[in-house]
């Protein structure tokens, strides 16, 4: 895993934004959902440009991860919102068909990928580098709060939705951090996950926002919405 490779991508976002005038930007920008093209084969990835995007203006960029097994298409739950918001979505496939590279203990390919994606949609779009946010749920959401912590200085939100482990490889800056979690989720019980991962977070110095509400081991829609909302303040 090369954190240079990763900054020298996000760093794409941040010379993108800096771009003053309208026409210097690519006029191609087609709203909805594309794919990523960054890999051959069955495991890719998607893209997601919000339908009132405006190539001029500087819009949040999300990285949304999907769960164990899974492959972008389970994060399609939020295209609504993202065009509701404003949000552009990057929905890359794990490499590893199983889950995400952290949650294997094998840090590397995932990051990579991930890096390419947002320096690939950064050359399209005017990204707004102050809202970069990754966001996940299931492993998807332990990626995301692994990630976002070792990438704190990097990404400002975490929005992490049933995680099931905590193991970043580093600790970067502070990041905003909003985790929810269903009462009767037996697939990651939520006295083993969450209300242990919330007061160590806090004790850390971390602001976090923690939501628990009646439900199993899937997303809750009035939980998405209010995380777009937390994480667009």
């Amino acid at each position: 895993m090369t954190r240079r490779g990763f900054l020298a991508a996000i760093g794409a976002a941040s010379a993108c934004a800096s771009l003053g005038a309208q026409e210097e930007l690519p006029r191609d920008v087609i709203p909805g959902q594309h794919a990523l093209k960054l890999a051959e084969g069955d495991r890719d990835g998607l893209y997601y440009i919000p339908q009132d995007y405006k190539p001029g203006v500087r819009a949040p960029l999300w990285v949304v991860l999907h769960g164990a097994g899974g492959t972008a298409q389970g994060t399609q739950y939020m295209f609504a919102l993202a065009d509701e918001f404003g949000v552009i979505l990057i929905a890359p496939d794990s490499r590893d068909e199983r889950t995400w590279d952290g949650v294997l203990r094998n840090w590397g390919p995932d990051v990579d990928y991930i890096a390419a994606a947002v320096g690939q949609i950064s050359r399209l779009c005017r990204v707004d580098r102050a809202r970069m946010t990754v966001a996940g749920f299931s492993d998807g959401a332990s990626y995301s709060l692994s990630l976002g912590i070792s990438y704190g200085d990097q990404f400002s939100r975490i929005i992490s939705m049933s995680p099931g482990v905590m193991q970043p490889m580093a600790a970067r800056g502070k990041p905003k951090i909003f985790i929810s979690h269903g009462i009767g989720d037996e697939v990651m019980p939520i006295d083993e996950t969450s209300r242990r991962f919330v007061p160590r977070l806090k004790s850390l110095g971390y602001d976090v926002t923690y939501r628990e509400y009646e439900g199993t081991h899937r997303p809750s829609a009035p939980i998405v919405r209010e995380a777009f909302q937390w994480a667009l303040r």
